[in-house]
């Protein structure tokens, strides 16, 4: 028989020796350590000990599961109306789909017991408080189409696909720099400006970007100096050191409504993808949502390939 309980401080070898028993996949980070879970997870200032939730066989850690939220509308706290099982992981030999089945119900339980009246499975924005860096890519994509382990585990709990994230990918060695004449014009019209390691917008951005080596790249008017267009790169680290290569992950693309369909993305992503590969970059990672039409067209215009998909399940309170 098994056992669950709340995370104790004295937890996590154990739990990082569950996680590098997991089979090899592209979106899981390996191998971690404790020093790693703690950066990535432990030292967030959302990490609540009762949400995750430990499974011990003879006294010994077997598996677990971690629920949290999402921030409030202005980002300076948590909000619990909205829960989500962020990651649900068993020892490599103790797959027991009864095991797996009483975590997902117990997750769901703290997230009722903090007001929650909906759940999620995986991690997204704004549901992303913990494991950026180790799961996923650029950002969280729910879970995993590749991911087949938790996806069983989910969909057999009545959790339902609610919308999809395309996750995208473009080879940096061989990327041809100049782009059509079409963003000559505007070339003419804006400059680019860099900040490194830009302020956080708020306090939940602060927390789960903590740690992360960023840089945002600004498409402005020359002549008003207002801000037409921008995009934020960083290091997707440690998953990157997983792939062995140099992978920069891409967030927060925006245009100005009014420069939308006058290559001002098309022209701000051609000199900031020269500049990260200068900087050593060979790959860039982009997520969008599977509906969103004119983003997949930018990213496959300028040479990005889908590579996996990550789902959106969502279930309602269990009677």
């Amino acid at each position: 028989m098994f056992e669950i309980r709340p995370f104790r401080n004295s937890d996590p070898p154990a739990l990082a020796e569950i996680w590098q028993s997991q089979p090899p996949q592209r979106g899981l980070a390996q191998p971690v350590n404790s020093a790693v879970l703690e950066l990535c997870v432990y030292s967030k200032q959302m990490f609540d000990p009762s949400g995750l939730l430990v499974a011990t066989r003879d006294g010994r850690p077997i598996g677990f599961v971690h629920a949290g939220f999402g921030p409030d509308d202005r980002g300076e706290g948590p909000d619990t109306m909205l829960g989500t099982t962020h990651l649900l992981m068993l020892q490599k030999g103790e797959e027991d789909d009864a095991l797996a089945d009483e975590l997902i119900v117990r997750s769901e339980e703290y997230q009722r017991s903090r007001g929650a009246t909906v759940h999620y499975a995986g991690g997204i924005r704004p549901l992303d408080a913990f494991y950026l860096g180790l799961y996923g890519g650029s950002e969280l994509p729910g879970v995993l189409e590749s991911d087949q382990r938790q996806l069983t585990h989910f969909l057999r709990n009545h959790y339902r696909e609610t919308s999809r994230v395309v996750v995208l990918q473009r080879d940096l060695v061989r990327f041809r720099f100049g782009g059509p004449r079409e963003t000559r014009q505007i070339k003419r019209d804006t400059s680019v400006e860099q900040t490194f390691m830009p302020p956080p917008r708020h306090w939940w951005e602060a927390c789960v970007t903590c740690g992360q080596d960023r840089m945002r790249f600004a498409l402005r008017d020359r002549s008003t100096g207002a801000e037409i267009a921008h995009v934020v790169f960083w290091d997707i680290e440690p998953l990157a050191t997983s792939w062995g290569i140099p992978t920069v992950g891409m967030t927060d693309l925006w245009v100005d409504p009014s420069h939308r369909r006058r290559k001002a993305a098309t022209h701000l992503l051609n000199e900031a993808l020269r500049i990260v590969q200068r900087r050593g970059a060979a790959m860039v990672e982009a997520q969008t949502m599977a509906e969103n039409a004119a983003g997949l067209a930018l990213y496959q215009s300028i040479g990005f390939t889908a590579i996996d998909n990550g789902l959106v399940l969502r279930r309602d309170p269990r009677g």
